[in-house]
């Protein structure tokens, strides 16, 4: 999947993230702002990572402002942000 596109999903809500994502060409750079990064931001880190690369996602910038999301809502909010940065209608339920 190729990215297009700026684009953003969630929100600055409790319990969400803001992922904003952005075409590069040097691989993934991620940058991080979370209320619980001493305890989760390596867990944060990763599940956007897997994320990523499960949609072949091998080059982006991503930005992420955590406010204590749950796994499956940063998944969520990846998925969406890749999808709309990629134009894309072909969604892949998971």
């Amino acid at each position: 999947m190729e990215l297009k596109v700026v684009a953003k999903a969630g929100t600055l809500e409790s319990s969400d993230i803001q992922i904003i994502i952005e075409p590069d060409n040097d691989g993934i750079d991620i940058e991080l702002s979370s209320t619980v990064m001493a305890q989760f931001g390596e867990q944060i880190e990763s599940v956007i990572r897997e994320t990523l690369n499960s949609l072949g996602i091998k080059n982006a910038k991503i930005l992420a402002n955590d406010k204590g999301a749950i796994d499956p809502v940063i998944i969520s909010r990846v998925h969406t942000a890749v999808y709309r940065s990629a134009q894309s209608t072909d969604f892949k339920w998971v």
